[in-house]
């Protein structure tokens, strides 16, 4: 029986703006990058009556019964989009949790684009996207895992070739609660990338931009801060920021070797700290 494995890469948020709330979700706007930093998923078809899902590495504790994957297979089955079929997958985890880093999503997206590509299902353009947003708002960008800039209408645009960088993750001994975060916006932006363009992927803007998310986490969990402005002063990054609803913060350099260096400074610091180094895609 043929086992397949795909990677299942991590995404950064370098803008995220709050441009407003619907019924419970909140609406954004965000510039997405994709980094080397995977998680690595074995496919393969199952026998028996039910899909076996199961979840391995260094993150894969705690990780809930009522996962992004397994909710992805209980709605393909609902909809019958599968013939009955049933998978085995199992799930390597080398993306942290609660970090902003879209490892859950990812996860998610990368099986449904497999599944798609490997014509294991037949579906429109327009049924992923209401598969992925009965899962989260997030996942549909993992389905093409390409620079992208999200707006606050839920559109995305794509770019290829855009600059790349050398980025610095680092996590705290803690995650940061989506809810949490989410639950401390007080205030909305003003859209400003809802007219997609590859400039705005340029340094010059993505500086004059910030994660609105950034300050509500250091109020509930001021270590955050603390951190933030001591990678400020590593090797000198093009500029440091928050992923996601933290609790990852990432650092952004030209060069490989500073990027390199950098990691070697932090773990004399902050020798129990998970941090990582990662291109981007």
């Amino acid at each position: 029986m043929k086992i397949y494995k795909v990677k299942s890469f991590a995404k950064i948020n370098l803008v995220l703006h709050v441009t407003g709330k619907l019924k419970k979700l909140h609406k954004i706007e965000s510039i997405i990058k994709f980094i080397q930093l995977h998680d690595l998923i074995t496919i393969k078809i199952a026998k028996g009556s039910n899909h076996k899902i199961s979840f391995n590495g260094h993150f894969s504790k705690n990780i809930k019964k009522d996962n992004t994957v397994d909710n992805l297979f209980k709605i393909l089955d609902d909809k019958n989009l599968l013939n009955n079929k049933k998978f085995q997958i199992k799930v390597k985890k080398n993306i942290p949790q609660e970090a902003g880093l879209g490892g859950g999503s990812m996860n998610a997206a990368t099986i449904l684009n497999f599944l798609i590509e490997k014509k294991f299902i037949r579906i429109k353009q327009k049924k992923i996207l209401q598969i992925t947003n009965l899962i989260g708002s997030d996942v549909i960008l993992g389905i093409n895992p390409t620079s992208a800039i999200l707006s606050s209408n839920g559109a995305v645009k794509r770019f290829l070739k855009t600059s790349s960088f050398y980025t610095l993750l680092v996590r705290p001994n803690f995650g940061c609660s989506t809810k949490k975060i989410y639950s401390g916006v007080k205030k909305f932006s003003k859209p400003v990338l809802n007219n997609p363009n590859k400039n705005m992927l340029n340094l010059r803007l993505l500086l004059k931009y910030e994660n609105a998310l950034e300050k509500i986490a250091f109020s509930k969990y001021q270590n955050l801060e603390k951190l933030k402005l001591f990678l400020e002063k590593l090797n000198q990054p093009l500029f440091v920021r928050m992923t996601g609803s933290g609790s990852v913060l990432v650092a952004y350099y030209q060069r490989k070797r500073d990027c390199e260096l950098a990691k070697v400074k932090f773990k004399r610091k902050f020798r129990n700290y998970w941090c990582n180094t990662s291109k981007t895609i």
